[in-house]
């Protein structure tokens, strides 16, 4: 199943690659597990406060991203159908969106509640970014790549204010490994930025394990300068967040960590407020993908040309 699956990431990018038609769409990735971290994200359970873990993508230029794919753990033998529901939430990077008046300030932005706040996901997240299967606007699916995978540490439950920030983990774990294809509908639309993408999968009876991935970026990843480490935050910490490796595992040196996950979409020409801006971008959906915005519409996932359209107003402020 992970030969197939990397072959099938292999040949789409290369396709992406090798056609001019399709070089404004938009694919990202931090490649495939690499067995080191399992880091729990999902909502509250009987035993554990919801927890949340990010890590960080860049664009480039304005985005529709319109799906994505995670990897993590789920307890062996647990049943695909035990997974009831994926949230998505994006970031900015701290200091956006953030109440920087209760932190020290530089150089730390330390808190009452963590050594740092450099570099973490902002305090809330962008609301209008927020895709969630409860209420429509986000569609998954789930398959098992493996159904025996090990991982070397895990955190879960050691999620502490400081002092007592540094646990070292919580130990190894083994367990089912999925893959879930994310589809957002409507797609989120972003501007060029630094960003965090946070997921957060139910399972019933068990927990999910966010899978980390290679750091630095490797091959079939899309490696970029300015990568981030992952963070972790639990609702007991909120509104700040713990660097997994750095804050958590500790060491000397810390390990640093990325998270599994790939990203989907198509890149936007246009530039908000000015003249052009939606001609432009309509002509470059229409050359990328054909067919007017027909088959952009169906493609990004938008429920219609005119929801597309739409969403092309919005973001050219008109």
């Amino acid at each position: 199943m992970r030969t197939l699956a990397l072959m099938a990431v292999t040949l789409i990018v290369g396709v992406w690659l090798a056609t001019p038609a399709w070089a404004d769409r938009f694919f990202f990735s931090t490649g495939t597990p690499d067995g080191r971290l399992g880091a729990l994200s999902q909502p509250p359970a009987s035993e554990t406060l919801e927890t949340e873990t990010a890590d960080d993508f860049i664009l480039s230029q304005p985005t529709f991203i319109s799906g994505a794919i995670i990897v993590g753990l789920i307890p062996p033998g647990t049943p695909l159908a035990n997974i009831s529901n994926v949230e998505v939430e994006v970031y900015h990077v701290f200091s956006k969106d953030s109440d920087v008046e209760r932190t020290s300030g530089p150089p730390t932005f330390s808190t009452a509640q963590v050594p740092t706040r450099v570099n973490s996901p902002s305090d809330v997240e962008i609301d209008d970014a927020t895709r969630d299967g409860t209420d429509g606007t986000l569609g998954f699916s789930a398959s098992v790549l493996n159904a025996s995978f090990p991982v070397l540490n895990t955190v879960v439950t050691g999620i502490n204010k400081k002092p007592d920030q540094t646990t070292l983990g919580d130990g190894s774990a083994t367990g089912e490994e999925v893959q879930i294809d994310i589809a957002f509908t409507p797609p989120i639309l972003l501007p060029p930025d630094q960003y965090f993408f946070r997921p957060e999968v139910q399972v019933a009876g068990g927990d999910f394990l966010y899978l980390s991935a290679p750091k630095p970026i490797v091959a079939p990843g899309t490696p970029f300068m300015g990568d981030l480490q992952a963070w972790i935050r639990n609702s007991d910490l909120k509104p700040d967040w713990l660097r997994i490796g750095t804050d958590i595992i500790g060491g000397a040196p810390a390990p640093t960590f990325n998270m599994t996950f790939s990203l989907t979409g198509a890149a936007i020409s246009g530039t908000p407020g000015r003249a052009n801006c939606r001609g432009k971008t309509v002509s470059g959906l229409s050359e990328d993908f054909g067919e007017e915005l027909d088959a952009a519409a169906s493609a990004l996932g938008f429920s219609s040309v005119k929801a597309l359209h739409d969403a092309i107003v919005a973001f050219c402020e008109e």
